[in-house]
């Protein structure tokens, strides 16, 4: 993936729609943890949301998943687990809620 531009980003609100301003997800099968929906857009053909739990916030951790569609329509997140594409997409969303006034 190739780092983008602000420019680039089409914002969406897939999980805000479904969800509400929190999703669970479970850790490894055994367990529900609430996140928040922080951030989600449409950039380079991709789908992504940006979250966080209680936990990250109090170390200022964010994590990255791809939206994904099933046939049906239901909603799927994947991690993002190329390093590079993670950081841009982080790196851009920095840059979306970062503000110099």
């Amino acid at each position: 993936m190739a780092a983008y531009a602000l420019k680039d980003v089409v914002p969406l609100q897939l999980l805000k729609d479904a969800f509400g301003d929190e999703i669970k997800l479970e850790d490894d099968g055994t367990e529900s943890q609430p996140y928040r929906i922080l951030a989600e857009f449409s950039v380079g053909g991709g789908e992504y949301a940006i979250l966080q739990s209680a936990a990250m916030q109090k170390h200022d951790e964010v994590e990255v998943f791809r939206i994904e569609r099933e046939s049906d329509g239901t909603l799927q997140l994947s991690i993002v687990e190329d390093n590079d594409a993670w950081e841009d997409l982080v790196e851009l969303y920095d840059e979306m809620t970062v503000s110099f006034e």
